[in-house]
């Protein structure tokens, strides 16, 4: 079953399958009652979305293959944890891939660190990782509040482009809405946080 996700590679390469009439949410249904089948149309529907997201942020080929195969042996084993009232079953899948991704980037981050720390110590003061750890954690913060600066619409589109990974078309379509419109919200939305931030432009 899970095997399939060594090739998702493959398919990532190419165009990504047209959607199957049933949808993601049914899927994940039938999934979560051990369905195979259900997960193995659920997994060609998808898997190359989540490799792509993956590999944006993992860069190295062969991890992000590997973390792909953990977020769908997590999506095989908590299916039903899935809750349709709180958001789509693409939502819920891609902030699993995220999160998967980001925690293997913050573990090779600790690896190396340890490693660099082992080399340097006697010959170069510590760094100070706590610091640079909090400095991160305000930043978040900021953006996270500047986030609720904009309005419902920017938000939403600036959600779906920069941490869903969809594209203009992929975001237009899923709003119903001109694709046109898609860049002006965007547009709209990046000047309003890079205001709300004080970056200069």
């Amino acid at each position: 079953m899970l095997e399939r996700v060594v090739s998702a590679s493959e398919s990532s390469e190419g165009v990504e399958p047209s959607r199957p009439v049933t949808s993601r949410e049914d899927l994940l249904s039938r999934v979560a009652a051990g369905d195979q089948t259900a997960f193995g149309e659920l997994y060609d529907d998808i898997a190359p979305r989540v490799l792509g997201l993956i590999r944006r942020l993992l860069i190295d080929h062969a991890q992000s293959e590997e973390v792909a195969q953990e977020v769908f042996l997590e999506i095989w084993q908590t299916a039903s944890r899935f809750d349709a009232s709180r958001g789509g079953a693409s939502t819920w899948i891609l902030t699993m891939a995220h999160r998967r991704a980001v925690d293997r980037i913050r573990s090779s981050q600790s690896g190396r660190d340890r490693d660099t720390k082992i080399g340097i110590r006697d010959i170069a003061p510590e760094y100070d990782h706590v610091s640079e750890a909090v400095e991160i954690t305000i930043e978040h913060e900021r953006v996270k509040k500047a986030m609720t600066r904009l309005t419902e619409l920017q938000r939403q589109a600036v959600t779906l482009a920069y941490y869903g990974g969809y594209s203009h078309s992929e975001v237009a379509s899923m709003l119903s809405i001109p694709i046109g419109t898609v860049k002006t919200r965007l547009r709209d939305g990046m000047i309003r946080l890079r205001d709300e931030l004080g970056v200069a432009s």
